[in-house]
């Protein structure tokens, strides 16, 4: 049942042989949902994503826009004053970690290539910078698309789905058709449902039971699956207790999804993630 797990780079092939790959979690905001996620500063964050190389990220996911229900949205040159010296010092340590840049801006994507990053994740799904997909295909670097509904400020007030597997999967399918006709590789597509993205409960967890069949649903199976449940409301909703106390409730649902089909899991917590994929590969190595 095990399989490695591999993501084509621009310009080197990441591995690992485990059943699942962690991304770390760094805001340079101070207005995400998680508050331990935040970093103040340059020196900060170059510490935080130093200290979860140590404990065994597979990836880093640094983001300078908050994407949190209601949040505002950041000017272009304001995320790149915050992202571009905290890549350029990990860099610094360590040349060969994944980096990925929460951004919708071509330009803020860009500035962070330049400086060493190589992955996009786009919760836009490169909707909304007309000049993203050119760029991502003339790097040659893997994006993440994301489903979402509406802008932060407006996208919990429409969270109903008829059917959220065929819809959520309609929609990455589109965008993952886009991307292929701009030149971006099948094997550089990375889908996330949006698991808390404009949805209510009942939805969240039907992505979650299915997220394999929507990335393996696609073209040629090559696509893979990014799953972002860290400390969400679906956790809170399920355990009564606030994104603080959910680091229980986190493990139980990644754990699900991986075994459902997850190929990366996005945590805030990466030590925990760590020794939860340890063990569910030893089980799951046949």
């Amino acid at each position: 049942m095990l399989k490695d797990k591999t993501l084509n780079l621009k310009d080197r092939i990441y591995k690992t042989n485990k059943c699942c790959m962690i991304m770390g979690i760094i805001n340079a905001t101070n207005d995400s949902f998680y508050s331990k996620s935040r970093v103040s500063d340059k020196n900060q964050g170059i510490e935080s994503a130093l200290k979860m190389i140590e404990q065994g990220a597979d990836i880093l996911d640094l983001g300078a826009e908050s994407s949190r229900p209601g949040a505002d949205y950041v000017d272009s040159q304001l995320e790149i004053e915050r992202l571009v010296p905290i890549v350029e010092g990990i860099r610094k340590y360590d040349k060969n970690i994944p980096i990925s840049i929460d951004t919708r801006k071509k330009i803020v994507m860009e500035s962070c290539v330049n400086a060493g990053a190589d992955i996009l994740n786009d919760i836009s799904a490169l909707e909304d910078d007309e000049d993203m997909a050119d760029f991502v295909a003339e790097t040659g670097i893997p994006a993440i698309l994301m489903h979402k509904r509406g802008t932060s400020k407006n996208m919990m007030q429409n969270t109903h789905y008829d059917d959220a597997v065929k819809e959520v999967s309609d929609y990455l399918y589109s965008r993952a058709d886009f991307c292929k006709s701009k030149g971006i590789a099948e094997d550089k597509i990375i889908f996330d449902v949006g698991i808390g993205f404009g949805k209510d409960l009942k939805s969240n967890l039907q992505l979650l039971r299915n997220c394999d069949k929507i990335s393996k649903g696609y073209g040629n199976g090559n696509c893979l699956t990014l799953m972002a449940l860290s400390r969400k409301s679906m956790i809170s909703a399920l355990t009564g207790k606030t994104a603080d106390d959910n680091l229980f409730g986190t493990i139980t649902a990644n754990v699900f999804s991986i075994i459902a089909g997850a190929d990366i899991v996005r945590v805030h917590d990466v030590d925990a993630a760590f020794d939860m994929i340890n063990v569910l590969t030893g089980i799951l190595d046949e």
